[in-house]
């Protein structure tokens, strides 16, 4: 098959989709293997908390409130502890919005969380996935905003 612009930019979306599949997937074995297909075993999540998380950490002396862990185990809890307190409470779900770019092996694209009800933007964030040589995750840098944000070249990058 001839890779072109529009293949390409269809799979970089495809693989946005899928990450965002995974924090919707209410099965916990099927969440375990979509974990496993995406990301590498060694593969390293950091997450820049909100804004308001963040001031409190600086402000008990952590300079830095990044967030991080490493490896499929550690996923699955952050997965599972995503899921059971935002979707399957009710609460919202996620998408991907459909901006998802890569440059050689690395992947941006910005996710929504939305009210399951009135589909209203209710957050959402920012991911960066940097790939290995297998295309699984190796690296994810995700940015949380706590509210929605409106800008007219971004639309509404979002948080949950």
């Amino acid at each position: 098959m001839e890779i072109t612009a529009t293949t390409a930019t269809a799979a970089t979306q495809q693989l946005a989709d899928r990450y965002i599949a995974v924090w919707n997937e209410p099965d916990p074995t099927v969440r375990r293997t979509l974990i496993a297909e995406l990301w590498s075993p060694e593969a390293v999540h950091l997450v820049q908390p909100p804004q308001e998380m963040r001031e409190r950490a600086i402000g008990i002396g952590f300079p830095d409130a990044a967030l991080e862990l490493r490896g499929h185990a550690a996923l699955e809890v952050r997965v599972r502890t995503a899921y059971q307190e935002f979707v399957a409470s009710g609460q919202m779900r996620f998408r991907a919005r459909p901006d998802a770019d890569r440059l050689q092996s690395v992947v941006k694209f910005h996710w929504e969380a939305v009210d399951p009800n009135t589909e209203q933007v209710v957050g959402g964030g920012l991911e960066f996935v940097v790939l290995d040589e297998d295309g699984r995750i190796a690296r994810d840098y995700q940015f949380i905003s706590s509210r929605p944000v409106a800008s007219a070249l971004h639309g509404p990058a979002l948080a949950g």
